[in-house]
């Protein structure tokens, strides 16, 4: 399986190429939560600080400023420190 992947403060022009800024916004307090990824996402974090842990023990740390991808098929707990704001997309 893919592994997630992080981009640390990607350029504006990738930002615009991708259409972040079209994207919708979701909030979440802090909190620890399953997750399952049926289609791949791509988010861009406006806020927050979060540690992923993938069900093979992988683990993800992102934030404020990065730009996120998360493979389909991906079985993970997510671990909000600082509540998130971000952009995302699936599929």
């Amino acid at each position: 399986m893919s592994r997630i992947t992080v981009e640390t403060n990607p350029s504006d022009q990738r930002l615009s190429q991708l259409g972040v800024k079209s994207w919708p916004i979701w909030t979440k307090e802090v909190s620890e939560f399953p997750w399952e990824y049926d289609e791949q996402e791509i988010c861009f974090f406006l806020a927050g600080d979060v540690v992923v842990t993938a069900d093979d023990g992988e683990q993800a740390h992102f934030g404020k400023g990065d730009l996120v991808t998360f493979p389909v098929g991906l079985t993970c707990t997510w671990k909000v420190i600082v509540p998130v704001r971000k952009h995302y997309k699936f599929g």
